[in-house]
């Protein structure tokens, strides 16, 4: 799971476009969704695109997920855009309506089901037990949640490094008493649930729990700031992943980074957000919903190609 610095600004309302499109005008599945979440928060299905009112248009469109993903099968990932809405790939799907305010975080239940986490502490649950809403201490703010493998519970965590939990989520300690150097950004919890890990923007890496600490970037000077990390589920070890794409491997084998794939000056359209373990390597996601994938487990598509109209702010796999 991943975090936005800051909230991200949701979108004005755009102009009602009416009943003028169908299913068949667009390519796939995810250009429809795009345009449908676009409009749908402000007017509805005016276009008349989600035929059985299950929040998914054009599900016969190529690309479409799964109708129900609470049975697992092969995978899958979710995006959040800053929102609230879903955007479905694999043989996951979005779950009940956008909410119109902004968000920036988003973990992965067991079964397919997903939180989505607000700046404010507010925690939805889509598919998912809802264990409780963060407090936020005056002055801070929400960044980022990460839950139990069982789907039992989790921990909201913020910008100060205040750690707090729910469920049967267990407090492990945190940073709330430190003056950081950079805003927790991130968090990842250890396989066990018996622990977790807390990064910041300068690329310092906090461990509680079971969660083992093997290096940062805390005291390097950074080209780009640190905006998410993924655990090497092969080993003990993990990957800080930077705004512009670069990866910071820690005991854990490189695969691949994006700067080495451009040519010198080039850069991405819009800054990665956040990267997740995935198959043996790692993915990361963008804010115009790009994904870049270094493993050797399938890619399910994105939404590079067709940007929708607020950031993505967040990933979450199955």
């Amino acid at each position: 799971m991943v975090g936005w610095i800051g909230a991200a600004p949701v979108g004005a309302a755009p102009a009602d476009p009416g009943n003028v499109r169908n299913c068949e005008d667009f390519p796939g599945w995810n250009e429809a969704q795009v345009w449908y979440e676009t409009y749908y928060p402000h007017y509805g299905d005016v276009a008349r695109l989600d035929a059985d009112d299950d929040r998914v248009p054009c599900e016969a469109n190529a690309g479409a997920p799964e109708a129900t993903q609470l049975t697992p099968r092969d995978g899958g990932y979710v995006m959040l855009e800053a929102n609230g809405s879903v955007f479905g790939f694999g043989d996951l799907r979005p779950l009940t309506p956008v909410v119109l305010e902004p968000w920036d975080s988003s973990a992965m239940g067991p079964n397919g089901g997903y939180w989505v986490l607000s700046p404010n502490g507010a925690v939805h649950a889509r598919g998912v037990p809802f264990h409780g809403a963060a407090t936020i201490p005056a002055g801070d703010r929400a960044t980022t949640i990460a839950g139990l493998p069982d789907g039992s519970g989790y921990w909201v965590f913020t910008a100060r490094g205040c750690a707090i939990a729910f469920g049967n989520a267990r407090h492990y300690g945190d940073m709330s008493a430190v003056a950081l150097n950079g805003p927790v950004i991130a968090s990842v919890p250890t396989s066990t649930g018996l622990g977790y890990w807390m990064i910041a923007s300068d690329g310092g890496v906090f461990t509680f729990g079971d969660a083992r600490f093997h290096g940062s970037t805390g005291d390097i000077r950074l080209n780009e700031p640190v905006v998410g990390m993924a655990a090497d589920p092969a080993g003990h070890g993990y990957w800080l992943v930077a705004t512009d794409g670069g990866i910071f491997a820690f005991d854990a084998p490189f695969r691949g980074s994006m700067p080495a794939l451009m040519q010198p000056g080039q850069r991405l359209n819009q800054p990665v957000v956040g990267a997740l373990a995935y198959g043996d390597g790692y993915l990361m996601v963008a804010a115009d919903g790009g994904i870049f994938s270094f493993s050797n487990r399938a890619f399910f598509g994105s939404l590079g190609n067709t940007p929708p109209p607020n950031p993505i702010v967040g990933v979450a796999l199955r």
